[in-house]
């Protein structure tokens, strides 16, 4: 298994604990050292799930938002946690990563596989068709960005 899949599952298994329990303050960190502790002995780039992790929960209002935004027709609050938790990944890869790290097409694989190896195929194609949305928005929102610019 590659070793930048199984940090994202390490930190999908992190949002999903602490999501679960209602996002306890500062209580993410404990669950994500003790998950990297469990299953992340062969993980090579320790920098990356630590990162990520920090990342999406210093952003978590934006990247909520964004799904929000997103996910046409379907209530935020009715999203189940693992769904919403994948998506949470993407969203931050899709905005906050560096792009020659993780490419927006990467971003999206990556979240489609990890729905379809722990949750279902429907589920998948939900994912999909939200990080869809969040692509053509991003992409919108980045040339608006370099018309401005210019």
């Amino acid at each position: 298994m590659a070793t930048r899949h199984l940090s994202r599952i390490i930190v999908l298994q992190t949002l999903y604990e602490w999501s679960f329990w209602g996002y306890p303050e500062n209580k993410w960190q404990q669950i994500f050292e003790r998950n990297l502790k469990e299953f992340g002995a062969d993980i090579e780039e320790k920098d990356f799930p630590k990162k990520l992790i920090e990342g999406i929960i210093q952003n978590l209002n934006f990247i909520d938002e964004v799904i929000k935004k997103s996910s046409k027709n379907w209530p935020f609050e009715h999203i189940p946690l693992m769904e919403k938790n994948i998506l949470r990944i993407a969203v931050y890869e899709i905005y906050f990563q560096d792009k020659n790290e993780v490419p927006l097409k990467v971003a999206i694989n990556e979240a489609i596989e990890l729905a379809k190896n722990f949750i279902t195929e429907p589920s998948a194609k939900f994912i999909n068709g939200v990080l869809g949305t969040v692509y053509e928005n991003y992409l919108a929102e980045q040339n608006a960005k370099e018309t401005i610019k210019n």
